[in-house]
């Protein structure tokens, strides 16, 4: 019997997970939980690099006795080293502003089609490569993606794992390695891209605990816990703080269409293409939220839920994904300013602005499953709903009566149980990935929802598309 620890960090918090396997079954159990809030550092937003690894440290001495560990996180961020092996700074946030015309900069020495072609990313400002163009990179001599840079820490070990690589818009399909021609476009010398490691393997050691790389990113580590038995007519939302709806493909998906539809490729850990969108997610509400209390009105989940269920529906909409939401604060304006700019009823009472948020959501991953299908050739007739958003049964009734298709919701703790399983697969506890999906699907609970209302919400999509050609 093995017995992990695995460090999953989403962008608001980030929990530790000890699992034991005996052959058979996963025994499960938090044993740390702790917040990530971004810091002021200079003129930019940064992560708490040194308060997050104390964290780790914390949780390490709270577990007892473990076989090994391994990190999961957000894609595109990373921190720089220099030649002394010091970190050169904090991590900057994917949600500074350091980037702001950087990807049209780029654009004006390459394509964006020659960029999507050799890189399968939607392009997109947060992605490292625009990233590192923004950045003094004059003393870096190596790049560290953020699960990369805790396993540095404790181990040693300088590599990059591919799955979190595949998110940096640096990493080429065609050649299963560094697109160091792209990386130069930006300014960036090669030299300081580590070696590449496949998911599932032994870096280092430490205090007597193998470091593993699981899968870096941590929506790899999502899909990987997939209760999917037949993933060619399956689909799948990783729903947090962001959404990514996709689907698993044989190769990349590379077409000028692909690039207009802006839908991305990731590398899955089963050596499988992730092909997805990039949406945002529960960040709104989680955001909304946060104006909400700004102003006095300290709402739960639930009661913001609930508020919103008693709104009358299909209102108005908004883009989840156009810039203005990206940036925090505000909210409430912000959704009202685009509905007025679209010529459609403005959402005067919270209920309203958090029913827009939620039924914007669900027709966004309808638009998405849409330009999935359409590239793909595919009729998917299921949706694997995983992560924190399985909590949110009000989310999950709207996007199986959005899309048309039963919605299969769960595991909750998607992304920590593929981070066990890829640790418990290197270390010979299981044969494959899709061993381990076996295991999730005989122990886990999957809630299934089947679709409601549908000539309701197939009128009300034909509004959602009127309001994104509007903005």
């Amino acid at each position: 019997m093995s017995t992990v620890l695995a460090f999953d960090f989403g962008a608001s918090t980030g929990r530790a997970i000890k699992a034991s396997y005996d052959g058979k079954s996963l025994t499960c159990s938090e044993i740390h939980r702790f917040e990530n809030i971004p810091t002021e550092s200079g003129k930019h937003l940064c992560w708490d690099f040194p308060y997050l690894l104390g964290e780790v440290e914390k949780a390490i001495a709270m577990c007892g006795d473990i076989d090994a560990l391994a990190f999961d996180t957000w894609g595109v961020d990373y921190g720089l080293l220099d030649e002394n092996d010091k970190l050169i700074g904090l991590p900057v946030h994917y949600r500074d502003t350091r980037t702001n015309g950087v990807p049209e900069r780029i654009c004006q020495k390459i394509s964006p089609y020659d960029l999507y072609k050799a890189t399968g990313n939607q392009i997109m400002p947060i992605n490292t490569l625009f990233q590192l163009a923004a950045e003094d990179k004059k003393d870096a001599e190596t790049l560290l993606f953020m699960p990369d840079l805790f396993a540095w820490a404790l181990c040693g070990n300088k590599s990059a794992e591919r799955t979190i690589a595949s998110t940096s818009q640096m990493y080429g399909f065609a050649n299963g390695d560094w697109a160091v021609d792209i990386a130069r476009l930006a300014g960036i010398d090669p030299n300081i891209l580590p070696p590449l490691v496949s998911s599932a393997t032994v870096v280092g050691e430490y205090k007597g605990m193998k470091v593993i790389k699981a899968a870096g990113h941590d929506t790899q580590c999502a899909v990987a816990a997939m209760p999917a038995e037949h993933a060619k007519c399956s689909a799948f939302l990783s729903c947090g703080t962001w959404s990514l709806i996709g689907c698993e493909c044989d190769a990349a998906v590379l077409t000028e269409k692909s690039m207009a539809d802006e839908l991305s490729n990731e590398l899955g850990a089963n050596g499988k293409v992730n092909y997805l969108k990039n949406i945002s997610g529960l960040w709104l509400i989680q955001e909304i939220r946060r104006n909400f209390r700004q102003a006095g009105r300290d709402y739960s989940f639930n009661a913001m839920e609930q508020l919103a269920r008693a709104e009358k529906p299909f209102a108005c909409f908004i883009d989840p994904d156009a810039p203005e939401f990206a940036a925090a604060g505000a909210m409430p304006d912000k959704i009202r300013h685009f509905c007025k700019k679209t010529d459609q009823p403005i959402p005067e009472s919270d209920g309203a602005l958090v029913r827009c948020i939620y039924e914007s959501l669900a027709m966004k991953y309808r638009f998405a499953i849409r330009q999935l299908a359409e590239n793909t050739g595919r009729q998917f007739e299921v949706l694997h709903l995983l992560g924190g958003g399985v909590k949110d049964g009000f989310l999950c009734q709207m996007t199986a009566d959005s899309l048309g298709i039963p919605v299969l919701a769960g595991p909750v703790e998607a992304t920590a149980l593929g981070n066990i399983l890829l640790q418990l697969i290197a270390l010979g506890d299981l044969k494959s990935i899709d061993e381990g999906r076996a295991v999730i699907r005989a122990q886990e609970q999957i809630r299934q929802y089947r679709p409601e209302n549908s000539k309701a919400w197939e009128l009300a999509y034909e509004k959602f598309c009127t309001a994104l050609c509007r903005q």
